[in-house]
């Protein structure tokens, strides 16, 4: 299946400990080349991150970046006394009233400011990591899909240049008899317009070596081949961007080829729209995973 390497994809959960965002998007690259922004409590799912992305994408440029909001309850859960240090002031305030006579209530505000007083538990980070893996799997399953999305209509976009460049053959065959015919009839009348005859046999090794000049069956026979070639390269189901750009090179040579040898304005207009067919196939190909 062909897919694009340009998508975005995002999932959002929200769990009891917060709520999780996970944003993907990426754009084309010769390889698969990973960045992310994650907050610090998640900086070591790194090698996990770069898995999962991994397992659902081969080729392209990926942002990715984690949101997470924390949960109100979370944050109130998660605070703890200390009561052995806060009897333990309180018994200090106690001794503090029977040696200087003075009755006075403990300031019970100034007691939780006290250092140690109140501590913050830090929670199991397991079951978040858990989710934000799990969710991440989910996002990185959305920007496949994306990108295979966009990919059917890379892969018909190329199958209509194929089916042109095919079209183009079959025209350049059906022409190349009366073109030869043509070259033979304009050098009878360049000769006929000579003072004097030629050698026995010379117009025969002038047509033999005109004709084996203009000759472009192996060029036409190597286009056919490649366009075969990469119905079914479309077909596979592996990253085949790869695979297609060599194959453009291919046929941008044979084009090439084409041109040079032409001798004829119809075969000079079939190379343009050739080029301009395989052009059009590459800009498609370099976006493909």
């Amino acid at each position: 299946m062909i897919r694009s390497m340009t998508g975005f994809a995002g999932a959002e959960r929200q769990c009891a400990f917060g709520r999780l965002t996970w944003e993907l998007r990426s754009v084309n690259h010769r390889y698969l080349e990973i960045g992310f922004r994650v907050p610090e409590e998640f900086r070591m799912l790194e090698p996990e991150i770069r898995r999962i992305l991994g397992e659902f994408l081969s080729r392209g440029k990926v942002d990715a970046t984690l949101k997470f909001v924390p949960a109100a309850t979370m944050a109130s859960a998660s605070l703890e006394l200390n009561s052995v240090l806060a009897a333990r002031l309180l018994e200090l305030h106690a001794e503090m009233q029977e040696l200087s006579g003075l009755e006075q209530d403990a300031d019970l505000r100034a007691f939780m400011r006290w250092p140690g007083v109140i501590s913050e538990r830090a929670p199991d980070p397991q079951p978040l990591h858990e989710a934000a893996l799990e969710l991440l799997a989910e996002a990185a399953a959305g920007l496949q899909s994306a990108r295979g999305r966009e990919g059917e209509q890379m892969a018909a976009a190329i199958r209509e240049r194929l089916e042109n460049i095919e079209q183009c053959v079959v025209d350049v065959r059906g022409w190349l008899p009366e073109i030869r015919e043509g070259l033979r009839q304009k050098m009878l009348s360049r000769i006929a317009d000579l003072q004097q005859p030629l050698e026995p046999g010379r117009l025969e090794q002038e047509v033999a070596f005109l004709s084996q000049k203009i000759d472009v069956d192996e060029e036409l026979d190597r286009l056919d081949a490649h366009v075969k070639e990469a119905r079914l390269i479309l077909e596979r189901d592996d990253p085949v961007g790869r695979r297609l750009d060599f194959l453009m090179q291919e046929f941008n040579r044979e084009s090439n080829t084409l041109s040079s040898k032409s001798v004829d304005n119809r075969t000079t207009q079939v190379a343009v729209e050739l080029k301009v067919a395989i052009e059009q196939m590459r800009e498609q190909v370099q976006n493909i995973e």
